[in-house]
């Protein structure tokens, strides 16, 4: 476990979940960069041993000042909020306290009344930006762009996988609940293997409370036309997912809620085109060029998407140019990383949010 010394710390960044989660994994992966240029740490009962970090007794200990007088706060969840407010008004830290907001819904009572105390507010897409009372500032996700490339040669992957060596495949991956639309990507596909020859990769894990959910989806494959073309695959490790997404044709994001969704920017970073549902951030992230967006829940739409962008807009001699002859597909995949690159790179989230610490700092 990499300890940090509290004289360097200008920023902590809590972590109070033990369980892994959206807003875990993101302190993960921006703390180490951030560290760079930056005195940040994380902070939080259960972290990576390569994350800079303090352990949770030193907030009490801790002295009042940083290096720069006042140190930065920054919590993504109500109990780090609560908890910026007892170091700060109760132990008389000298903090500047700020917030990340996710949600896309009507904030409860408390988590505005929290909000309201927060000197700085950061909302992860435009869309959560217009749930929030007051004003904020719209700083996107990113992903890591090393990590998510595409493939030297998705035929031998393929292999490699174990996966059929004919037809397209059309993944679909995270957790394995309602709320994803699991199963409106099963009725979708269900009318896509009818078209053509298709398969649809489904890798999640379903928790006690949903495995209900699964079953049934499970159930509905078994009776359906093309049983084979279904694949429900174990979740791997987060540094295997890469190769999981190189593989695909398409990648599918059916979400009836998100708070900003990730995948489709790891899949499109990898050279995969993106189908993805009008809900979290996907209208900032997926565009005309690099795939298709469909209303949550209309299965019909989601099959209409999915099997029109393997087919030509403008077939035969009616093309009005060589592309419009082409399925959509083809160009998305040649756009798709280009856009990552240009708008979703971790290096960028990392700066725009170390540009905030300074301005709270300075203040």
């Amino acid at each position: 476990m990499r300890h940090s010394d509290l004289k360097d710390v200008q920023v902590i960044a809590p972590n109070f979940k033990r369980r892994l989660s959206g807003v875990t994994a993101t302190v993960v992966r921006l703390v180490p960069i951030q560290a760079h240029d930056i005195g940040i740490v994380a902070c939080g009962p259960v972290m990576p041993g390569h994350v800079p970090q303090i352990p949770l007794r030193t907030l009490f200990t801790m002295p009042r000042k940083g290096p720069d007088g006042r140190r930065v706060w920054h919590a993504r969840r109500n109990v780090e909020m609560i908890g910026g407010l007892f170091l700060k008004h109760v132990l008389r830290k000298d903090l500047a306290l700020m917030f990340t907001s996710a949600s896309q819904r009507q904030q409860s009572w408390l988590t505005r009344w929290l909000i309201r105390r927060m000197e700085a507010v950061v909302a992860t897409s435009d869309r959560t930006a217009a749930y929030l009372e007051g004003p904020s500032q719209v700083i996107m996700h990113g992903i890591d762009l090393d990590g998510f490339s595409p493939p030297e040669d998705r035929a031998a992957l393929r292999a490699k996988l174990g996966l059929p060596d004919t037809g397209v495949l059309i993944g679909c991956y995270g957790r394995i609940r309602r709320s994803k639309g699991t199963d409106v990507f099963y009725a979708a596909m269900a009318g896509v293997t009818r078209l053509f020859e298709a398969h649809a990769l489904i890798m999640g894990r379903a928790t006690a409370k949903d495995r209900d959910f699964l079953k049934w989806i499970k159930d509905r494959v078994a009776e359906s036309r093309h049983p084979n073309r279904f694949h429900f695959l174990p979740e791997v490790p987060v540094e295997e997912m890469a190769d999981w997404y190189r593989v695909l044709d398409l990648y599918v994001a059916p979400q009836r809620w998100e708070g900003f969704g990730l995948t489709p920017i790891e899949a499109m970073a990898c050279g995969v085109p993106v189908v993805a549902t009008r809900v979290g951030a996907f209208e900032q992230i997926v565009t005309e060029q690099t795939g298709a967006l469909v209303d949550p829940d209309d299965t019909q739409a989601l099959m209409d998407a999915i099997a029109s962008a393997f087919e030509p807009r403008f077939p035969g001699d009616a093309a009005p140019s060589p592309d419009a002859a082409r399925p959509p597909i083809e160009i998305w995949k040649q756009n798709a990383r280009a856009h990552v690159t240009a708008h979703f790179s971790i290096d960028r989230e990392a700066s725009e949010l170390i540009a905030l610490y300074r301005k709270l700092l300075n203040d």
